[in-house]
């Protein structure tokens, strides 16, 4: 699979400026109702930070949200209707590794540039997943998990409702040395329903969609994504840990608009998300969603974004996955 971040890609300005972001922010403020576009489906982890984030903003500047969930094509369908959208500062998209990250390598034909296309805006968080089992499947433990998947090659499954579940569906086989079947979704809440009632065996699951179902017993988790455990959940093993040396996928959240948005519009965004994303209280309500609180300014943030782009470009390529 070839997989090349083009030289129009690397040179363009958009995601790159403002370079300068004070946390001050500047007088610009939206005028009318802002839509917040969600590449998933209502439910989801990026949905739930969402709604959580407008209902700050809304409190703290006043804003009139309107979340817009167009799920589909692994975010491909939401960067399409943000790249599209007016550059005034009233469209603002909650964006993922999925959309600007992953989604340019699994696309043979890339509806749109991940890079050029965008104006940054602000990273917002890292997501915690974890690989979890419906309660129907005999192993409490990766290794016990890969034991059955290596004695019964093709009989478990792996659902996937984002990126990050079909790269690491894919990532699971080659490291692990098994055969898991994948089965995609177009979001995480069915994917998830489907493994709770047993019609598929696993999946990767965003903790801020799935914690309650992991709090009850309804899914197993079996180790996560990152590099190594998280504070947030200490009891959970890195994935690298217990059975799949050096797995690691990053899977991110962060806010972006059209191309060509005003300078003082993407400086007050930045400000005003920083603002109530910096809040203690905040930074406590996304650990209950596994999220760990990140910020930025628009030009690190751009910078971020080419760097993700390349980075699940080679995994995409190390697991074999052909674009689409």
């Amino acid at each position: 699979m070839a997989f090349i971040l083009s030289r129009r890609a690397l040179l363009a300005t958009p995601l790159a400026a403002p370079a300068l972001v004070q946390a001050q922010g500047s007088a610009w403020k939206p005028t009318r109702p802002v839509t917040f576009i969600v590449p998933f489906a209502a439910g989801s982890g990026t949905d739930t930070v969402t709604r959580l984030l407008t209902s700050l903003l809304e409190q703290d500047w006043g804003i009139q949200p309107v979340v817009e969930n167009r799920p589909g094509a692994n975010g491909a369908i939401a960067a399409v209707a943000t790249a599209r959208a007016a550059p005034d500062g009233h469209t603002v998209m909650i964006t993922t590794n999925s959309p600007h990250g992953a989604t340019p390598a699994l696309m043979r034909r890339p509806t749109y540039d991940a890079v050029a296309d965008f104006s940054a805006i602000s990273r917002m968080g890292t997501y915690i997943f974890s690989f979890a089992v419906n309660d129907q499947v005999p192993a409490r433990t990766m290794q016990e998990f890969l034991a059955l998947a290596k004695a019964h090659p093709g009989r478990f499954t792996c659902a996937s409702g984002n990126t990050t579940g079909v790269v690491g569906a894919a990532m699971l086989n080659r490291i692990g040395g098994v055969e898991v079947t994948h089965v995609p979704y177009r979001s995480s809440p069915p994917a998830m329903t489907d493994v709770i009632a047993g019609r598929v065996s696993s999946l990767f699951a965003d903790v801020a969609s799935s914690r309650a179902f992991l709090a009850e017993g309804k899914l197993k988790p079996l180790g996560i994504t990152s590099a190594r455990r998280t504070p947030l959940f200490p009891e959970w093993p890195a994935l690298s840990e217990v059975g799949l040396p050096g797995f690691e996928l990053l899977s991110f959240m962060g806010a972006v608009g059209p191309a060509r948005m005003p300078e003082e519009a993407v400086m007050a965004w930045n400000a005003a998300i920083r603002r109530v994303w910096d809040r203690p209280e905040t930074e406590r309500r996304l650990g209950e969603f596994g999220i760990e609180k990140v910020t930025s300014t628009p030009a690190e943030f751009g910078t971020f974004i080419r760097e993700q782009i390349a980075f699940w470009g080679e995994q995409a390529r190390a697991a074999g996955i052909e674009p689409e």
